[in-house]
């Protein structure tokens, strides 16, 4: 079934245009400018047979860059800025905390640039046939040739790039994909994005990526040449290089296989990772924290059982993710709330401020349209709980769950315990005072943590 089409509103009032396909761990697959079409690419049998494998145990997310494709034609700003905006556009609509980054060619700049702004929100960095100055790229004697092609026989350029990228073995791929260019992009709209994208420079930033990154090249790439690849390698910390000798410059083209099986290989050691998650042991300091769906049975007694479970799973999908990402181990769900444990009391409340992000992210979406949304309280505790098993006991687990259950919807509420854990580390707690709780002689002081971007 051919993904539905949404669109996400940048900062600066453009609508790119989206899909998702699959559930798990979220793959962003950032357009080549000008080059994309989400949905004439759907329509090829290579793309899609390489979407549905990247799919496979995570959400695929592949949008249109502004001025191609189904998003906004009408657009005049194609800043490196710009580019970024998109990406910042589709991840916060989708209400990702983090999310791993695929990106090729000319998309390689604005990929390094978000992941160096925001190393808290990029798992992994994933760069096709990258480089980091373009002017490294667009100096090539071959790109020379090409830029004037493409200034003076629109179509002529358009086949020729077709050839290169296909290979000239594939004439009938490369005339499809030709045919995709001058679907995806007109070509005074192409003249302006490359103008644009032929100053990018990030090579200055390279230093900064902090997330795991993995650099491939195609070995049978007409260009970019390899060495442009080995200098991001280079540049970024602990970057892996891998050359995959038979692969052409469109992934999806000729070897795919050989792309599909370097990206898992790599993202399956960081899912692997996050899978081993802290094992309570006894007597161990932690920090336990719970959700709670307000309302769960007016809920279900408003849409009805199907559209009620259809609103809990989006519960399930923002706290798993949550937990993932800031190293949780779940301990058990209730089915309208979890019970999680950290080692932390900083990735607890990392943790915490993930999942109301994504809640409210999700709202909006739903609110637009109407739908119920979804609102959660979260209560956080720490102290030495009993340990039996995968689960915990004991008072600190109680309290954890009876500050959940004082919390509003939308709110985090911590215990003293958690806020002197966490003082100086850059959180905002506000003090609300003293609370009776039930279960407990004397009142507990409680501090809501403050998650909203403004605080």
């Amino acid at each position: 079934m051919e993904p539905r089409i949404q669109y996400a509103q940048t900062k600066d009032g453009v609508s790119i245009a989206f899909w998702t396909m699959g559930e798990g761990m979220p793959l962003v697959f950032a357009p080549t400018p000008p080059f994309s079409h989400i949905q004439r690419e759907w329509q090829w049998s290579d793309y899609r047979a390489f979407y549905e494998a990247l799919s496979r145990g995570r959400k695929l997310v592949r949008y249109d860059g502004r001025g191609s494709g189904v998003s906004d034609r009408e657009v005049t700003d194609f800043s490196l800025e710009a580019h970024v905006r998109d990406l910042e556009a589709v991840v916060n609509r989708l209400g990702f905390e983090r999310f791993a980054l695929l990106a090729g060619a000319m998309a390689s700049p604005a990929a390094i640039a978000y992941a160096a702004l925001h190393p808290q929100r990029v798992s992994h960095l994933l760069l096709w046939a990258a480089y980091a100055r373009a002017s490294d790229f667009y100096s090539l004697p071959r790109m020379k040739v090409i830029r004037k092609i493409r200034d003076e026989d629109w179509e002529t350029y358009t086949e020729t790039v077709g050839h290169l990228v296909t290979g000239w073995s594939e004439p009938e791929e490369a005339r499809r994909y030709a045919a995709l260019m001058r679907e995806s992009v007109t070509q005074e709209t192409l003249q302006g994005i490359t103008r644009e994208i032929e100053r990018f420079d990030v090579s200055d930033m390279l230093g900064k990526v902090e997330s795991p990154t993995l650099v491939m090249h195609p070995g049978r790439a007409p260009y970019p040449p390899v060495g442009l690849a080995r200098g991001i390698a280079s540049g970024i910390p602990d970057a892996r290089l891998v050359v995959l000798e038979d692969a052409l410059l469109l992934p999806w083209v000729g070897n795919a296989e050989a792309a599909i099986r370097a990206i898992d290989e790599f993202l399956g050691e960081g899912e692997e990772a996050a899978a081993e998650t802290d094992v309570p042991e006894a007597g161990a300091f932690r920090t336990v924290l719970f959700t709670d769906v307000e309302g769960s049975t007016a809920l279900t007694q408003r849409l009805g059982d199907a559209k009620a479970r259809e609103v809990l799973r989006q519960h399930e999908r923002i706290v798993r993710e949550a937990l993932r990402s800031h190293g949780g181990s779940e301990l058990k769900t209730m089915g309208d709330g979890f019970m999680a444990s950290f080692s932390s009391a900083t990735r607890a409340l990392e943790s915490a401020i993930a999942m109301q992000r994504a809640f409210a992210a999700w709202n909006r979406v739903v609110g637009a349209h109407g739908r119920a949304p979804l609102r959660v309280r979260i209560g956080l505790n720490a102290g030495e709980p009993i340990a039996e098993g995968e689960d915990l006991y004991g008072t600190a687990v109680n309290l954890a769950a009876r500050i959940c259950g004082h919390a509003e919807g939308g709110q985090i509420l911590a215990s003293n315990v958690v806020q002197e854990l966490a003082a100086g580390k850059g959180f905002t707690f506000a003090d609300m005072g003293e609370a009776t709780l039930k279960g407990f002689e004397k009142p507990v002081r409680l501090y809501e943590v403050r998650w909203r971007e403004e605080a």
